[in-house]
Formats: structure tokens, C-alpha cells, sequence
């Protein structure tokens, strides 16, 4: 399996490859030659998370790595979880469940795509001798997922930029209480759009590697960071019901690869109804699927801040691989002027959409709102991201056929105000989460107005 950029000039890249580059040099993204299909009776006779794992993630590394090789870092790659499989499911009702992916160390789905590509960085970076820098810059959930899937491997320093503004203290603190010498939490003033500029300025610039250093991405660019989560859609479809009949999935959505990892795992094989890209009011994807129309927008801060986005990065790769056929040039066409022109497809191919697609925009209220409703009524407490894809189901039902499983993509304890806010009282906090709130914040306050930022990186990358 060989993988090739979305806008056709990087190609035949092995594994290896794609997962230290990141973003593909022609600015697309990677994707694989083929989709790779999956033997359903095969994995009907599995049973646990890592056993799905273990047949899926070599489908897309036998480039560089052997099936043994890979069967072995897949041994210890999923660490820290409070859940024995990793993932449990709440049932609802006999229409929909709640697919609970935030039992790992930093209570977010995150853990499985970053804990992945976490293992892979230090195997090659052990096999080649070499070292890396992360350098990436969060709206809550990924800094500090990436963070403590990279603390243990020396060969790695993480530099991760952190804006003030509409983040969580608990949040904060799972990535400023890490007393790890190859950990920097950079705490900038500015936005979440700022830091993101700064690190696209890094990975250009790159004066403040070392010779023959990488520099690695950890946002969901990374392609191996959407095998993480292909596994975890073809787990939940054994579970809930072997493949028996295909499920919708109702998916809270921000840089869209979740999305993506769910249109990938159909793509193998994995039987599916539909997919409901749920949004807050940063609705740039809702006004696609619902008028064609994709054009950045000014962010606004909500009570579900990862979805807080003004593009969704990861939406390039369904572009070119379900509406353009993988039209490379076509794709490279559509993005050399965007955000600056917005991205209308043809009406007969945008018309694709509704044979897969569903979505739905939630304001604040409606958020709160289905809070109450599902502790009140179900003694369920879900945070703000779970209730916008909860909510999106709600208003979408008539709609649906098949059952539908929503994604909780965080635990309730990372969001104390907006449960506060809801009259909801959260007794039961995830140990990790429990002891971040009493440890020592350690932290490094830098300005994106000149480049202290990239100074500092050389300075610590001795």
C-alpha cells in the first residue's frame, strides 16, 4: 500500500513517509492508492478493540513495516485506559446508542488516532537513530492528547501552542501539569486561528531543527491518525450489531476527521446508512451539505469549543475521493484560491451529498438543552460536543432509518461550567482528569507577534 497527495504532485509514498511528513508537499493530503476491503466474517470471529487493530492498521503499513512488527507495537500502543476494551457503549433505546470513546488518559477520542501515531514516530525514529520535534497548536482536546501519548519517548520534544481564551481549566492543566523534560506548553495571547498560523509559519520555515531532525504533525492531517479511528467505527458496528444491517453514525464534527474515518471504514467494507456531520454555529460544513456552499466564516466561541473551527481540513479528502473520483486535478484546482474563494461544486456532483450525508447545525441552547434532557430523563450526563451530535439526531429522526450511534468524543468532567450552566452535578471524575486539578502548572508564556516562539523551540532543542 502506497499512498499519494490529494492534489496528484506527492506520490508513492510509503507509510513510513506519510507518517513523518504529515501534510503532503504539494499542500494536499495523503491519501491511500486503494481503499483496502475488509472480510467481514473475518473479524465477526474477533472480540477486542486491539484485535480489530490488529487486522485493520496492517492493511495500510505494509510499505515499511511487517505484519509481526506491527502486531508487536500494536501490543502496547492503547496504555492508560479506564475501560478494559477501551470503548463502551450506553444503549438508548433500541433506535440509538452512545459509542463512549473517552475512557483513555486524557478522557477524548483523541487518545486513539495520537497514542497511534505516537507509537509509530518513536519506532521509526528508534530504527532510523534519529529525533523529532511535535510542534502543533490545540483548541483543548488534541495538545494534550498529543502531549501524553509523546511524554514517555525520549527521542521526542513537544512543543504545543496554547491560546487563551474559550478552553477549560481542566483542559489547560492536562497539558501545563506535565513534569516531563521534553514537554513545552507554550500559553500564547491570541486565538486558536493565531497559534494554528504559527505553527503553518513553522513547518515552512523549520530554522529551529537540528540537522536531520523531524518535525512531526499531530492534527488530523496525519493520516495515521484517521487508522486509529477507522478501527474504533468497525468495532462498533461488531458490537452492536456483527454487520447485520448498516447503522448511522451521528458524529460531532470540527477539523472533520472523524467524518472521514467513518466515510473510510464504508469504504473497506464496513456497512453504513448514513452519516450526520453534526456542527455547532461554526457551520461551515452544515452549509455545505445543505446548500453547496463552503466559504470560512468568523469563528465563534461556544460551550463545544473543539468544533469551534472556521475549516474543517480533513473535508479536502471527501472532496476529492467521493465528490471528484479522485480527480487530483480537479481537487487542486478547487483549493488553490481557497479560504480566499469559497467551494462550489457542480450541482449534479454536490447532489452526491444526501446519499450519505446528513447534517444539522446546534446553537448553544439547543446544547444545553439536550444536556437536561438526557440527565433528567436518561440520568445520562454527556458533555457539550455529545449533545450537539445527540441534538443533531433528535431533530434528524424522521429522517433516519436503521439505529443510530452517536460519537462521545469527551468525557462530562473536561466541561464543569456549561455542566454547571445546564444544572447538571457530575460526582464521578476520571482518575487522570482527578489528579491534573492538584498538580503544579508549569507553562511559558510567548507573544505570536515576532519570533520569540521559534527562538524558544531552539533554545530547548539541545
Amino acid at each position: 500500500m502506497l499512498f499519494h497527495s490529494t492534489r496528484g504532485k506527492d506520490k508513492n509514498k510509503t507509510f513510513e513517509e506519510v507518517l513523518m511528513q504529515g501534510l503532503a508537499n504539494d499542500g494536499g493530503l495523503f491519501m491511500p492508492d486503494n481503499w483496502p476491503q475488509v472480510d467481514l466474517e473475518e473479524i465477526k470471529k474477533l472480540k477486542s478493540f486491539i484485535d480489530i487493530a490488529k487486522y485493520i492498521v496492517p492493511m495500510f503499513t505494509n510499505s515499511s513495516f511487517t505484519d509481526e512488527e506491527v502486531s508487536k507495537v500494536l501490543d502496547d500502543t492503547w496504555h492508560d485506559f479506564e475501560e478494559e476494551d477501551l470503548i463502551k457503549i450506553f444503549e438508548i433505546d433500541e433506535s440509538s446508542s452512545i459509542l463512549e470513546l473517552f475512557h483513555g488518559p486524557t478522557a477524548a477520542f483523541k487518545d486513539f488516532g495520537l497514542q497511534l501515531a505516537a507509537a509509530f514516530f518513536n519506532k521509526t525514529l528508534q530504527d532510523k537513530n534519529k529525533t523529532a520535534i511535535v510542534f502543533g497548536a490545540t483548541s483543548g482536546d488534541t495538545g494534550s492528547a498529543a502531549i501524553d501519548a509523546c511524554k514517555e519517548f525520549s527521542v521526542i520534544k513537544s512543543f504545543i501552542l496554547i491560546p487563551d481564551g474559550n478552553m477549560s481549566e481542566i483542559q489547560r492543566k492536562q497539558m501545563t501539569t506535565v513534569d516531563k523534560p521534553n514537554v513545552f506548553p507554550i500559553l500564547v495571547s491570541g486565538s486558536f486561528d493565531d497559534c494554528q498560523d504559527i505553527v503553518k509559519k513553522g513547518f515552512s520555515d523549520r530554522s529551529f531543527l537540528k540537522n536531520d531532525q523531524y518535525l512531526l504533525a499531530v492534527n488530523s492531517i496525519n493520516w495515521v491518525r484517521i487508522i486509529g479511528q477507522i478501527c474504533y467505527y468497525f468495532y462498533a458496528s461488531l458490537k452492536v450489531n456483527k454487520f447485520s444491517e448498516p447503522l448511522n453514525f451521528s458524529v460531532p464534527t470540527g477539523n472533520f476527521g472523524n467524518v472521514f474515518a467513518c466515510y473510510a471504514a464504508s469504504k473497506m467494507g464496513m456497512p453504513l446508512s448514513k452519516i450526520i456531520v453534526a456542527v455547532n454555529s461554526n457551520d461551515i460544513l452544515d452549509r455545505f451539505f445543505k446548500s453547496n456552499d463552503y466559504s470560512k466564516d468568523k469563528v465563534n466561541e461556544t460551550i463545544s469549543p473543539s468544533m469551534d473551527i472556521s475549516v474543517a481540513s480533513n473535508f479536502e479528502r471527501l472532496i476529492y475521493d467521493y465528490y471528484l473520483d479522485r480527480d487530483s486535478d480537479l481537487c487542486s484546482e478547487l483549493y488553490q484560491d481557497f479560504p480566499l474563494k469559497s467551494i462550489h461544486l457542480n450541482e449534479s456532483i454536490w447532489k452526491k451529498s444526501t446519499n450519505l450525508f446528513l447534517s444539522y447545525s446546534v446553537d448553544d441552547n439547543s446544547t444545553y438543552e439536550c444536556m437536561k434532557f438526557y440527565y433528567n430523563n436518561l440520568k445520562y450526563i454527556m458533555d457539550p460536543h455529545t449533545a450537539v451530535a445527540a441534538n443533531a439526531v433528535t431533530k434528524l429522526e424522521t429522517e433516519l432509518r436503521k439505529k443510530t450511534i452517536i460519537l462521545s468524543t469527551a468525557h462530562p468532567a473536561k466541561f464543569p461550567l456549561p455542566l454547571k450552566n445546564a444544572g447538571i452535578n457530575l460526582k464521578n471524575i476520571p482518575k487522570n482528569l482527578e489528579k491534573v486539578m492538584n498538580k503544579k502548572e508549569v507553562s511559558f508564556k510567548l507573544s505570536t507577534s515576532n519570533n520569540s516562539i521559534f527562538e524558544f523551540i531552539k533554545e530547548n532543542n539541545q
